[in-house]
């Protein structure tokens, strides 16, 4: 009898426990936390829990954000969203910054059934054959397209310099849609110049640029190398026009590089605390962030942080359920969804298009000049 009694204790407990977790969304989150790419990880962090916030319940059920730190590597990557499946249960996936670890982290979902929005993972390849991956952002080819376009619409540009590194499938990607539709339009790669991660003498690879005289240089790298590769090119003589991608938004850029950093441009996502014509969830954002963070300016990425919670929450409701697969199924239908960062709608490879933003460097500050249409 005793035996039979404590059988029944632990079928309630696991019964319990069951219903326990049905009653909570459990949202899983990896992003750079530490390492090179900490500055964006942490301001997408702060835009989910800004959301989460404002929407603590979804279709009833109280959401628990479980945060794992990928330390800006790829196999750490991997080995968060599997202890975020294995451990702690998620039944969505929100992350990451940079490309070859929301690959990494992907493939782990996606073997698992487990869907995963990206945040600012711009590479093509995230999503690309993937069944429950989908991201936020843009894609490299519009972005790629967008600075081209720019380049030779508005800048005057005919010949342009590439200066990519080798190692990491953002830059690879983003420069070659950038030559890719920079050829189509008529212009010139005069010189396409290689380096590896972690590299801090580019005179080599600038001295050859040089010599090309490219009306601009376009170098898609992080903030730190961004930096290093102005002021080494100025200190060469060089007044060649700078240009990059989302990846050199952060403000330490403008430290790092000091005056030689003026009149840089960059193509970005299209939100920015002064941005014009706000739609009304990028108001709200904008507002609310104020309000959260007063001494801390935003930027795209904690826009896109509140996105990828915004388009979770939005699929969850419209499942009506939790489950990983009622979910990747209300993902893959997201159409015309406000977001900060521009109206989202799923394509057959779960990537929104977007508009591109244009930004510059002015009086060492970020200024938003506008968006432009990508010539592909």
């Amino acid at each position: 009898m005793r035996k039979v009694l404590v059988a029944l204790l632990l079928c309630m407990v696991v019964a319990g426990t069951a219903m326990a977790a049905d009653d909570v969304i459990r949202i899983g989150f990896f992003n750079c936390l530490t390492g090179q790419n900490a500055f964006g990880g942490q301001l997408e962090l702060e835009g989910v829990q800004l959301a989460l916030k404002e929407f603590p319940e979804i279709i009833g059920k109280k959401v628990e954000l479980f945060v794992v730190d990928n330390r800006s590597d790829a196999v750490e990557a991997a080995n968060a969203v599997t202890r975020l499946i294995e451990n702690d249960n998620v039944h969505v996936i929100i992350g990451t910054y940079g490309s070859s670890l929301a690959i990494a982290g992907g493939r782990i979902a996606e073997a698992a059934g487990i869907p995963m929005i990206g945040t600012s993972c711009t590479n093509p390849l995230v999503t690309q054959g993937m069944n429950y991956i989908f991201r936020a952002c843009f894609i490299d080819p519009l972005q790629g397209a967008g600075a081209a376009t720019h380049a030779f619409r508005n800048l005057g540009a005919r010949k342009a310099a590439l200066l990519v590194d080798v190692a990491n499938d953002y830059a690879v990607g983003l420069a070659t849609f950038f030559k890719q539709s920079f050829e189509k339009l008529g212009g010139e790669i005069v010189s396409d110049m290689r380096y590896a991660s972690g590299d801090t003498d580019f005179t080599a690879q600038l001295t050859e640029i040089i010599s090309r005289e490219p009306d601009v240089l376009f170098f898609p790298a992080y903030f730190a190398e961004g930096a290093i590769i102005m002021r080494q090119a100025r200190e060469l003589g060089s007044d060649v026009q700078f240009m990059g991608g989302d990846a050199m938004d952060n403000p330490e850029a403008v430290t790092l590089a000091g005056n030689v950093i003026e009149g840089f441009t960059y193509t970005g996502f299209a939100y920015a605390p002064d941005m014009p014509n706000m739609n009304p969830v990028a108001a709200r954002f904008t507002e609310n962030w104020a309000k959260e963070f007063p001494n801390k300016e935003t930027n795209a990425n904690a826009a896109l942080g509140y996105d990828s919670y915004l388009i979770v929450k939005d699929a969850i409701e419209r499942a009506g359920s939790n489950e990983p697969e009622k979910i990747r199924d209300a993902l893959a239908a997201t159409k015309d969804l406000m977001t900060v960062t521009g109206n989202t709608t799923f394509d057959e490879n779960h990537n929104p298009n977007k508009d591109v933003a244009i930004l510059e460097i002015r009086d060492a500050r970020k200024v938003f000049a506008g968006t432009i249409v990508p010539e592909m």
